[in-house]
């Protein structure tokens, strides 16, 4: 059986435990404001890919200090909640998107607590933040969404009677993979990348090693790689998503540690890496090279599978009404990988979005990389 993670690697004040009962798993979380005393409401952080808890280390005392319980899981399939080995033959359903819900309900009711102040998620946490708040929003009683908007639920096909059962995909989602790789140089989609049986293979097994590999794809999303200057994409054509960096449409002939290897930073840019030090990157890395990253790839796959996909017909035409907020990097891709993304988040998704809010010199890991600038917006939002 794992231990917690060692105290002496994480910041005074955070502890790190685990939590039973939690729909089938033993949950890894990390928590600060745990001290006894009166009940503390409560604020739920929810990692990404390739990430773990451990990626909220920078903003959880100061959100704890606000008078909050702060709790962040190892999300399903994720570092000390993964527990056995993870294949690609496994079976996919208890990691699609309603099921990660029912995770964090379950994580609520066994802390103790019957609702949340806000839920808070980056990267594909967005989406199951998201999610919580438009499944649940008598337990989750706001939500903040960092770096991936928020994309409404599937529209229900109309007036199908007596014509041929409808796609799954969005019109053109479905043709993109062959036309990126038509293009004059030919491109990838990484979700499905992510969906192959090998890319969890070509991520632990590379030359590099994982914690060199964690490095440059931390580095390739951050702002301190250069090329980092987004835009909005016009629309969902290849020519169009090619405009993106090698991280997000990948070349064709080549796996992400391959395409991660050739940005990878210079011994003076890691050594003066300020957002995330040797140290702290070892706690990924040593993590990633338990598990492998098949949990986290489990997920992206969950997106290309069709009969998991028509699950959210049940939530077709619902909004997000609390109250939300979304939170970028200035120089993250991630807010325009999907064109139009971020308008349909704020006119369609969520009838409550109180602001869009860009850090400057910050890409993908914006609580990591500018974290003061994080918690300055948290904090004006859940004291509201």
């Amino acid at each position: 059986m794992l231990d917690p993670l060692p105290t002496r690697v994480l910041p005074a004040g955070i502890r790190s435990r685990f939590v039973d009962n939690v729909n089938g798993l033993r949950m890894h979380v990390l928590e600060a404001g745990y001290e006894s005393g009166a009940p503390r409401p409560c604020l739920l952080l929810l990692h990404g890919f390739p990430e773990l808890a451990y990626s909220w280390r920078k903003i959880m005392l100061p959100l704890a200090e606000l008078g909050y319980h702060v709790v962040a899981p190892d999300q399903r399939g994720y570092g000390r909640t993964a527990t056995g080995s993870i294949t690609y033959d496994d079976d996919l359903s208890p990691f699609y998107i309603l099921n990660l819900v029912t995770d964090l309900v379950w994580l609520v009711a066994a802390l103790g607590h019957d609702a949340v102040t806000a839920v808070i998620g980056h990267d594909f946490g967005s989406n199951v933040a998201g999610s919580c708040a438009l499944i649940r929003p008598d337990i989750f009683k706001s939500v903040a969404m960092m770096s991936a908007p928020f994309a409404p639920p599937m529209t229900l096909p109309f007036a199908t009677d007596g014509k041929p059962s409808p796609a799954i995909m969005p019109p053109g989602r479905d043709k993109i993979h062959a036309e990126l790789a038509a293009l004059p140089r030919p491109r990838k989609h990484y979700h499905a990348y992510f969906a192959q049986p090998g890319a969890n293979r070509d991520m632990t097994e590379c030359r590099q090693g994982i914690h060199d590999f964690l490095r440059a794809y931390y580095h390739h999303k951050s702002a301190d790689w250069a090329g980092n200057k987004p835009f909005p994409l016009r629309s969902w054509t290849a020519e169009e998503l090619a405009q993106m960096p090698t991280y997000y449409i990948m070349d064709l002939d080549k796996d992400m540690a391959e395409t991660s290897a050739a940005e990878m930073p210079s011994p003076s840019m890691i050594a003066t890496c300020g957002w995330l030090g040797e140290a702290e990157l070892k706690i990924y890395s040593s993590e990633f090279e338990r598990t492998g990253f098949q949990g986290g790839l489990q997920w992206y796959r969950t997106r290309m599978n069709g009969s998991l996909r028509t699950g959210l017909s049940l939530f077709a035409g619902r909004s997000i009404d609390v109250r939300s907020l979304f939170i970028a990097g200035r120089q993250d891709w991630g807010a325009y990988q999907v064109p139009n993304g971020l308008e349909q988040m704020q006119r369609a998704a969520c009838t409550r979005m109180e602001e869009c809010y860009f850090i400057d010199r910050a890409g993908h890991w914006v609580q990591q990389e500018q974290p003061e600038k994080v918690i300055e917006r948290l904090a004006a939002f859940v004291t509201k």
